[in-house]
Order: C-alpha cells, then sequence, then structure tokens
C-alpha cells in the first residue's frame, strides 16, 4: 500500500509520516528531499520559495515512483506538500486501489490562537534552516488543501481546537485505513 500524507506546512506531516513508519514498519519518502535533490543539481530553476510551481514539477517524478512501488508489490509512505489536488488524474484505478491518502491542515481559528506553538514545534523532527512562520500564508495555505482535498475527493483532517497528537495520529490512522492503536 501507499501512503500519501499531504497539506499546508507546518502541520506535522512529517512527525506523522515518522510515527507512520514506527507503527507499520513502512519506509517514507519527504518529498523536500526530492525537491532539494532537483533544486541543487540544477534540474529545475524552480526554488525553495516556488512551493505551487514546485508541486507541478515535481509530482510527476512521485507518481512514477508511486507506480514503481505498486508494481513491485513494496509499501511505501510519502510526505509533503507537493501533492496536488489532481494527484489521481496520474494514476489508473489499478493504482489507485493501492493509494490511501489524506492532507492535513489547520483551521484558520486554530493558526490565529496557536501560531507561536506552531512555530515554536517546526524542528520536531527535522531541522528547519532559516525557517519564517508567515500566518497569512499558512491560513491561505490550509483553506487551499482543504478546499483541494474535498474537489479531489480525498481524506483529510482540520486540526482545530487543540493539537492532541494521540488523538491526530489515530485519526490519520482510520482516514488512512489501517487498523490498530499507536
Amino acid at each position: 500500500m501507499i501512503y500519501l500524507i499531504g497539506g499546508s506546512s507546518h502541520v506535522g506531516k512529517t512527525y506523522f509520516a515518522q510515527k507512520l513508519m514506527e507503527k507499520i514498519s513502512v519506509s517514507y519518502i519527504s518529498l523536500d528531499h526530492l525537491k532539494m535533490g532537483f533544486i541543487r543539481t540544477g534540474m529545475t530553476d524552480l526554488t525553495v520559495n516556488d512551493d505551487r510551481e514546485m508541486r507541478y514539477f515535481l509530482f510527476p517524478y512521485v507518481a512514477e515512483i508511486i507506480k514503481t512501488a505498486i508494481e513491485n508489490e513494496q509499501n511505501l509512505i510519502l510526505e509533503g506538500c507537493y501533492i496536488p489536488k489532481e494527484w489521481k488524474s496520474h494514476f489508473d484505478e489499478k493504482y489507485l486501489e493501492k493509494i490511501k491518502a489524506v492532507f492535513i491542515v489547520m483551521s484558520e481559528d486554530y493558526l490565529r490562537k496557536n501560531i507561536d506553538k506552531v512555530a515554536s514545534e517546526a524542528n520536531v523532527i527535522e531541522k528547519r534552516i532559516a525557517d519564517t512562520v508567515d500566518l497569512e500564508r499558512l491560513i491561505f495555505c490550509s483553506k487551499m488543501f482543504k478546499e483541494n482535498a474535498v474537489e479531489s475527493g480525498s481524506e483529510y483532517l482540520e486540526i482545530d481546537g487543540e493539537f492532541d497528537i494521540d488523538k491526530i495520529f489515530k485519526e490519520i490512522l482510520h482516514k488512512l485505513e489501517i487498523e490498530g492503536e499507536n
């Protein structure tokens, strides 16, 4: 099975991919690493600031990685903000039945009330270099990812109220149709 964890920046995608990897013993790929490979090798003129354009540049490669893993009967977790709303259009039905996806977003209310906490947790799994948290951009991106998930018929999880890691992880497991407790 292929598990996609998408959504806006700073919502915990990498953390939850790591937790999922530990639970089900399946490797994960951060799409940020793939992005940096293309940037650092000069295979694209896009920069770390070109998130939307990078999403559409990167996903055709990601789709072929997914197809290869499925054809090889391998399981894989991929996480990142580079999964476009049209992600399903890259796959035939035989592939789609082997892919589960969830998009994580935060409500505007949650972000406005907890932006300092969101910023302080940015390095929980990875050290971010020169990371600046832009509240209005996070609000915009979370709304966009939620709308995209609804439009594409993908599962999404909106964090609102309390950021309860265990509760959120259980909900992710449910949405990805993974049995058992964390």
